[in-house]
């Protein structure tokens, strides 16, 4: 059973920068493609970005690629989402995810989740 609690969320203002962190209780973190999601009021939980368990290979969604940068530390146990030029539109609790997958996208395929974590961006 993979634990994982979500930190660094808050408020920002419209432009600014968030680092999230997902700390995992799991010795075997390097063994789990690591994912974020996240999920906005009235919305679908929608996928934002995804690593590896090398960490060499990641993937985005295309509105936050080129903004999001998803990182991990297999020593730490912890996995990273640097979030730069933030939008309204950006707001939603974010969440974080392992999977067996070797990079997945897909909800369905993630098998343990954090409870999440608030990002709110002012205008």
């Amino acid at each position: 059973q993979v634990q994982l609690v979500e930190s660094g969320g808050g408020l920002v203002q419209a432009g600014g920068s968030l680092r999230l962190s997902c700390a995992a209780s799991e010795r075997t973190f390097n063994n789990y493609c690591m994912g974020w999601f996240r999920q906005a009021p009235g919305k679908e939980r929608e996928f934002v970005a995804a690593i590896s368990w090398t960490g060499g290979s990641t993937y985005y969604a295309a509105s936050v690629k080129g903004r999001f940068t998803i990182s991990r530390d297999n020593a730490k146990n912890t996995v990273y989402l640097q979030m730069n030029s933030l939008k309204p539109e950006n707001t939603a609790v974010y969440f974080c995810a392992a999977s067996e997958a070797v990079l997945t996208t897909t909800p369905m395929q993630y098998d343990y989740w954090g409870q999440g974590t608030q990002v709110t961006v002012s205008s």
